[in-house]
């Protein structure tokens, strides 16, 4: 139900067209206190219209607003506030969220169009760190987001599987490795081998000559090097799916930069032939002055492609395979100017779908105020702590809970939840620091107070012993505190658009906790399974809750148990 419009309408009328609906839509605010009222009109706009004094308008207003879903509406000095009928638009607003049951709070916006997310992508040979969390769970969560509005999604795990550094790894192999261990521990023993690779470079810059030929080695199909690059590879995403597994995360395509090697060329003759391709000391670059970026250098003055060439080649195949709306790029803040070169060299293509791409950046995960490395071993593995937050769980639920059934799958899932939201409640701009105490803290803004207000409302209506819930009401909620939580409900379907429209998560996960917070105080001060007269809609609310709270947990990628 919108509001806004039905204050709009009725304001409209009132005001005898002075404003268009559009106009007195946008200046419609909500009062900080809802004592004022839901929703407030400001006349200062019509003050030098009508030639009167804004407080002597809003008194003309208010005993002209006439409609069934508003109760009163009252003058207070310039502003017009209104106060909705809470029996009858609760009413309305329940019977909707029943009828649509795990439907409500979805949208049709994105209806016939298609969505690329690239998203996780992490290097092979490399373990999967704390720092890989960002891009992994931020966009899984928008790819969830999209669905929900309506979209269809095609998530792509972009994997770091080509470039110089498997040049430093087979450099570093064929050195100091030892494949009895390799095969024992492939990701911590060629994790080991990088790590020791950038100590003795220190000491030994001729290693660097030795690593750039070895990736030219692998770029020519040498067949030493592709051979040891397929171990490489197939071992790392072994490790990967395990860690997909945990956290229930599934994709479209595994198709990494290697992927694009044969297609790199034919874009390297687009921009010759465009006459975009110059010389620069023995390289060769894509100058972009005209839009106040550095060149884009598109290849090696030894031939060696890079990450520019390979993303190119990856836009125009991702456009002719998926036909994307829009294909979003979810990396860390420090690719910025990255992006911004792909997307103003496949312009000076006439590429000029390259607008729907899109960078959406993130913080970083610091670690006593450092960015995580995997080259310097400062790095806290993602593995690690989702199983510490699932042992802590399970704990908790062993203190709490001890005759609970399905254990193991529930704390999985509060585990988890507590590590995912932990990075999705927060702007995804900010830096984050790395504290396990924090992310595990089972009480205030978290995931598992989210879980565990979502089990309570389950657990309320297992004890109403209630069969089904009749969408048919004689007597509306009007209490505030069912009033807080139908208003909050109301909002679901425009907060799942809002979080896409600014491809932020942390709307719909602040959402969740404001909804959370409003159905614990109901809980606190109604007495929901007294059989009184309202009882059927006060077990309508909370049904109602655990629609909108299980659907909002599972787009974010959470779990939603019904018992804790």
């Amino acid at each position: 139900m919108n509001f806004k419009a039905i204050f709009s309408s009725s304001l409209h009328d009132a005001l005898e067209n002075a404003l268009h609906k559009d106009q007195i839509e946008s200046l419609i605010e909500i009062p900080k206190s809802s004592n004022h009222g839901d929703l407030a009109f400001p006349c200062f706009t019509l003050a030098k219209q009508l030639r009167k004094s804004p407080a002597f308008i809003a008194e003309e207003v208010a005993k002209k607003i006439n409609s069934d879903w508003i109760k009163r509406a009252e003058a207070v000095g310039p502003y017009v506030n209104v106060f909705f009928n809470k029996s009858l638009v609760s009413s309305e607003i329940l019977k909707d969220v029943l009828s649509a049951d795990h439907n409500y709070g979805s949208s049709t916006i994105g209806s016939g169009k298609n969505i690329v997310l690239d998203f996780s992508s992490p290097n092979i040979a490399k373990p999967f760190s704390m720092g890989h969390l960002r891009s992994t769970v931020i966009g899984n969560a928008l790819s969830n987001i999209a669905n929900q509005c309506g979209y269809n999604t095609f998530r792509i795990n972009h994997l770091g599987d080509w470039g110089t550094q498997f040049g430093k790894l087979i450099t570093a192999y064929k050195k100091w490795g030892e494949e009895s261990k390799v095969a024992e521990s492939p990701i911590q023993e060629l994790f080991k081998l990088y790590i020791k690779f950038h100590e003795e470079v220190e000491n030994q810059p001729e290693l660097d000559d030795e690593a750039r030929k070895w990736f030219k080695e692998l770029e020519n199909g040498n067949e030493e090097a592709t051979k040891l690059w397929s171990l490489f590879r197939s071992e790392s995403l072994k490790e990967f799916q395990r860690i997909y597994d945990l956290l229930g995360i599934q994709f479209d395509s595994f198709n990494g930069e290697a992927f694009y090697n044969d297609k790199m060329e034919a874009v390297v003759e687009q921009l010759a032939s465009s006459h975009l391709l110059e010389a620069s000391e023995g390289a060769e670059v894509v100058r972009l002055d005209d839009q106040d970026l550095p060149p884009c250098l598109i290849r090696k003055s030894d031939g060696a492609s890079l990450y520019a060439t390979r993303d190119l080649a990856a836009g125009i195949y991702r456009k002719q395979q998926y036909d994307f709306f829009k294909a979003l790029y979810i990396v860390g803040q420090e690719q910025t100017v990255h992006f911004k070169q792909v997307k103003g060299v496949l312009k000076k293509l006439g590429y000029d779908w390259a607008d729907q791409m899109e960078h959406i950046p993130f913080g970083l995960y610091l670690k006593d105020g450092k960015k995580m490395s995997t080259r310097k071993g400062r790095v806290v593995l993602l593995e690690d702590v989702l199983k510490e937050a699932i042992e802590l769980a399970q704990k908790s639920i062993e203190e709490k809970n001890p005759q609970l059934t399905d254990k193991e799958s529930i704390a999985k899932d509060v585990g988890v939840g507590a590590v995912l939201f932990h990075d999705l409640k927060n702007d995804r701009m900010n830096n984050i620091e790395f504290s396990l105490e924090d992310m595990l803290t089972f009480e205030g803004e978290t995931g598992p107070y989210l879980q565990y207000s979502n089990a309570r409302a389950h657990s309320l209506l297992r004890k109403a012993e209630v069969q089904s819930i009749e969408a048919v009401f004689t007597h509306g909620l009007d209490d505030s505190y069912s009033w807080e939580v139908i208003k909050l409900i109301n909002e679901c379907s425009a907060k799942m658009e809002k979080s896409f429209e600014l491809l932020s998560p942390s709307v719909l996960a602040k959402y969740l906790i404001d909804l959370a917070q409003a159905f614990n105080k109901f809980y606190a001060h109604v007495k929901v399974l007294e059989k009184t007269s309202d009882y059927n809609e006060k077990l309508a609310l909370v049904k109602a809750v655990t629609i909108v709270l299980t659907k909002g947990l599972n787009t974010l990628g959470m779990g939603a148990p019904k018992q804790m």
